[in-house]
């Protein structure tokens, strides 16, 4: 498993890198579930997700408008 470095500012303007082992590199829609998975595991569990089938990269504009999260690179480690 491959290692990846998911950089991202929290919503204090905190940057934070989480690291999450992956055979391929994540997409920033799979790092936003990742991230949210990690850091708010309740509210991952909840289906608050109305954009889901509705645009592109649902996730992640879910993580940036509900919990302030703005993913910023995804490296290998």
């Amino acid at each position: 498993m491959q290692k990846w470095k998911v950089t991202f500012v929290d919503d204090h303007g905190v940057i934070i890198d989480e690291v999450f082992e992956r055979e391929e590199c994540p997409s920033d829609d799979e790092a936003a579930r990742l991230i949210k998975e990690r850091l708010l595991p309740v509210a991952a569990k909840l289906d608050l997700n109305d954009l889901q089938g509705r645009t592109t990269d649902a996730e992640v504009k879910n993580l940036k408008t509900q919990n302030g999260i703005e993913i910023r690179s995804i490296t290998p480690v």
